[in-house]
């Protein structure tokens, strides 16, 4: 399990995001409230951006969000209009290392995901590799779940073009679902393409992770916030339902649609 944050907006330096929160994702990765499976986010942690040329860029760390003696001086530099962080909780069995660190990016997408597929290394990895091509496969760099569902996605886009990113969801929950037997899957999962972010509430066989939405958060101007936990008390924060994909795209109201 992890705690995510995303942003988009007018451009946001990650400090702001990331340190000045009451209840950002630095007090979450050692004080979560609604966290249901484990009670400390400190097996890594990293944060995404979108270039200038609109490509995608990360830092990640194995280390806890708090030992990074270089995280204050970046937080105050850095700043884009979309920023994708996350504090990790590693599965058992699952490495702590650098490349089981998310966010995870491609040449296109920033992907988070809170969650996991229970006995995914036992019982599930193997076969869920089946059904990811050779060209994908090869991109797979750790041994976590969610690197292995972010090729199925990746994979579904280039099969299917023209088919919207909620329908690329629809596609790899469907072929997860297929796959586990009596497991369970969580699936918060958050994608970025450069112009929107797509978030999932969902789960198979289990319990939705918490994850809220912020349209008009008096911090963030003009700015739309994806959350696990509410950075702060307000009632501009409003939960996103069980079983949906919620559309940012910085301008227009959230748009929310079942799975």
């Amino acid at each position: 399990m992890c705690r995510l944050a995303t942003y988009i907006g007018p451009r946001l330096s990650l400090e702001d995001l990331l340190l000045k929160p009451e209840y950002g994702l630095m007090e979450q990765s050692w004080g979560p409230k609604e966290m249901n499976e484990g009670k400390l986010n400190a097996d890594g942690y990293g944060f995404a951006w979108f270039n200038n040329g609109n490509q995608p860029a990360s830092y990640r760390n194995p280390m806890p969000i708090w030992t990074d003696i270089n995280l204050e001086s970046l937080a105050r530099t850095l700043t884009a209009s979309q920023w994708f962080a996350n504090v990790r909780s590693a599965t058992v069995g699952l490495d702590v290392s650098h490349a089981n660190t998310q966010p995870f990016t491609d040449e296109k997408f920033i992907y988070l995901h809170n969650g996991y597929i229970k006995d995914f290394k036992i019982n599930y990895r193997a076969k869920i590799r089946s059904l990811i091509d050779d060209d994908y496969d090869s991109q797979i760099g750790g041994t976590t779940d969610s690197e292995y569902i972010f090729a199925l996605f990746c994979q579904a886009v280039n099969k299917n073009p023209g088919i919207t990113i909620p329908d690329i969801f629809r596609i790899v929950f469907d072929q997860i679902d297929k796959v586990l037997t009596r497991s369970s899957a969580l699936l918060n999962i958050v994608i970025g393409n450069g112009e929107k972010i797509f978030a999932s509430r969902h789960a198979i066989n289990g319990d939705c992770p918490s994850l809220y939405y912020n349209v008009q958060d008096e911090l963030y101007p003009g700015g739309q916030l994806i959350v696990s936990e509410p950075f702060h008390e307000s009632t501009n924060w409003r939960q996103v339902p069980e079983h949906h994909i919620i559309t940012l795209d910085g301008i227009n109201d959230a748009n929310l649609v079942k799975i």
